[in-house]
């Protein structure tokens, strides 16, 4: 404490004689003349006490007139020389002290970065003997008492460095590091936040600081080694004490795990957390929930994360607790991370982009542990997925409301990533509840205008779609019945995706087609063959290309709206996309079997175009086969067809062939 004293009042009087030197160096002389007074009085209180009995005292002999040698009547400028004097004196041996002082720092450093640490604190020591109010040196001492478990002395250091400094963030780091080790956890915790608070910048440091101390210091035994803390996370009590407690815990692993891979394994692999956690996320105490899913939803948002998730966790009890967490009423911020995790943990389904090697081959193949984990994940679900994801999915959809429609969106893409599993699609494909649910739902959002339900779900309908099922034959004449409404939907997206629904659905269900041509469906095809939308474009002319194959009022009613068959011409001749020029000359081929259309078709480039086509332009087999057809029903029902005036070699011969397989 005496030498904290003495420390200050050197500082001021330092800044006293500063003062005292710019008063002399005044031009006004009232002041310069207080500033002598001053400077008389300091040398006065300087002087020593008489030590002998011996009365000096004398009389003044000096007449009245004579001037006085006392130091106010010296000259001003013989004394500021002396000032100056002085002061450059002690500042050429504070210089030099200073020297001395950082090369017995440096010195120090030399030991500590030699793990010599007690030599460090010599030469540290040693340096501030020189001088006493240099920062360095007292931080880079603490930081070698720390290393010696000398967490008080480094406090001290620590505190001597601020008042040389006070913004000096490495004090308050060793300081923090000094307090953390004496587990006085909430004075460690100002001085890291007031790092923060100088420098916002050095937040990541700070939370990693923190975290690593965490590890090394055995923070994760608490969870195995404390009964109480055991307790609270397998949910044994009901205790309100036990649950803050457990919400506590949970923040704290949160704050501890966030960015740090070796904490977040260190957490997970924890076996009582490897039994508990999956519960939590549907524990009766909201708090503990919430902070379950925050906890879970920090492993989501990582590829590491995710992989330790999936190699710790039951996957099937994991998602059946995410589920049963959607599917509580009323709780849309649980519900928002509940649907937001299950999808992180979906799109690890998701194959990378291909990678071009340096052969300019692509590469789709992911990486050999994307494809374990993968595996692993959708390994789990697969035997459960009814319980587990169809069952509360379906549930959903059929009722959908107010305070689920936020979530479903996320939840039909999270079933959908799924769905690149084949085996999950092909149950889903062949699971009737979730036809059902399907119909339910799109007349609701029709109803309700719920488009951002609609997109997603009409994407995973023409997703499931292409599989082949007794189930969607079942359901297809609903299916498509809801979909003829959408098709006048003034929303271009939606009206995408309900033809491109019909385009998967229709091949399964003669008398879904039917029924859709019934409903006018031609007429609501032809504008978007004339759009400029090539997915639109081609879901169309696909769906047209269903409706001519098994309907002859499909075939004439489109004939009807385009007497030259300008429209398929038009797709003929595109070099957009091969499936809608093939598809293209199926349609016109089925429109051919109507009387008089094959000679509506003289004169126009319909030979040449399909020739080219047929000839091996197309790299396509199944188009050069369409093409072929039509251009063989083309000869057959009109013999003036000029195909002779387009031959190429082979042609002839194909064409032939083609027609006879049909026929």
């Amino acid at each position: 404490m005496d030498q904290l004293e003495d420390f200050e009042s050197f500082l001021k009087n330092v800044d006293q004689i500063s003062e005292l030197v710019k008063d002399l160096k005044s031009s006004d002389v009232a002041i310069q003349q207080k500033a002598i007074e001053t400077a008389d009085g300091y040398i006065a209180e300087l002087d020593e006490p008489c030590r002998t009995t011996v009365n000096k005292t004398t009389i003044n002999t000096n007449t009245p007139g004579q001037p006085s040698l006392g130091l106010q009547n010296r000259n001003p400028d013989n004394f500021m020389r002396i000032m100056e004097r002085d002061v450059e004196d002690r500042s050429l041996r504070r210089i030099a002290k200073a020297n001395k002082a950082h090369a017995l720092k440096d010195k120090g450093n030399e030991a500590y970065a030699q793990e010599d640490y007690e030599t460090a604190v010599k030469y540290y020591s040693d340096g501030l003997t020189e001088l006493r109010d240099i920062q360095p040196l007292y931080t880079n001492r603490a930081q070698a008492y720390i290393k010696l478990g000398k967490y008080k002395e480094a406090i001290s250091d620590c505190e001597w460095a601020l008042k040389c400094n006070e913004g000096c963030i490495k004090a308050y780091l060793h300081m923090g590091k000094a307090y953390l080790a004496l587990k006085k956890y909430n004075e460690s915790r100002k001085c890291f936040e007031k790092m923060t608070e100088i420098e916002p910048a050095r937040e990541k440091m700070v939370k990693g600081t923190g975290q690593t101390l965490f590890r090394l210091n055995n923070g994760f035994s608490i969870i195995g080694s404390n009964d109480t803390v055991r307790s609270c996370l397998l949910q044994e009590t009901k205790d309100p004490g036990c649950q803050e407690l457990c919400v506590s815990a949970l923040k704290l692993w949160r704050v501890i795990c966030c960015g740090n891979d070796e904490n977040q394994k260190m957490l997970i692999t924890c076996p009582v957390i490897r039994r508990s956690i999956v519960d939590l996320v549907t524990a009766e105490h909201v708090a503990v929930r919430e902070e379950c899913l925050t906890l879970l939803s920090l492993y989501s948002q990582t590829p590491h994360g995710r992989r330790l998730v999936i190699d710790n966790l039951n996957g099937h009890k994991f998602v059946r607790s995410l589920m049963a967490c959607i599917l509580k009423p009323k709780k849309q911020q649980q519900q928002n991370s509940a649907v937001k995790i299950l999808e992180n943990f979906a799109a690890e389904n998701k194959l990378p982009p291909p990678v071009r090697t340096t052969s300019g081959i692509l590469l789709t193949r992911p990486l050999k542990s994307l494809w374990v984990r993968r595996d692993r994940f959708c390994l789990q679900l697969r035997g459960v997925l009814k319980e587990s994801v169809i069952v509360p999915f379906t549930t959903l959809l059929a009722n959908i409301s107010e305070s689920n429609r936020q979530v479903l969106p996320s939840l039909i893409s999270a079933v959908g990533c799924l769905a690149r599993d084949d085996v999950i699609r092909h149950k889903l494909a062949h699971d009737p509840e979730c036809w059902k649910a399907f119909v339910v739902a799109i007349r609701q959002c029709s109803a309700s205008d719920y488009k951002e339900i609609l997109y997603p779900m009409l994407g995973l309908i023409i997703n499931l779609s292409t599989i082949t099922s007794p189930i969607i034959k079942e359901h297809a004449v609903s299916l498509c019945d809801c979909t003829l409404g959408l098709l006048r939907d003034s929303d271009g997206e939606v009206i995408t995706r309900a033809t491109g629904m019909l385009s998967t659905v229709l091949p399964q269900s003669p008398e879904a087609v039917q029924h859709v041509v019934q409903g006018g469906v031609v007429r609501l095809m032809l504008p978007l063959l004339k759009g400029t939308g090539q997915t639109a474009t081609k879901y169309a002319i696909k769906t047209l290309t269903l409706c001519t194959a098994v309907s002859q009022s499909a075939r004439e009613e489109l004939v009807q709206s385009d007497k030259k068959l300008s429209v398929l011409r038009r797709l003929l001749a595109s070099s957009c996309d091969e499936m809608v020029s093939g598809n293209a000359a199926l349609c016109l081929a089925h429109l051919l079997e109507l009387e008089g259309i094959a000679s509506r078709l003289l004169g126009t480039d319909t030979v040449r175009l399909l020739l080219r086509h047929a000839a091996g332009d197309a790299k396509r087999t199944a188009v050069r086969q369409n093409a072929a057809i039509a251009l063989g029903k083309l000869c057959r029902f009109e013999p003036r067809c000029p195909l002779t005036s387009f031959y190429k070699p082979h042609a002839a011969d194909y064409i032939l062939e083609t027609s006879l397989k049909e026929h």
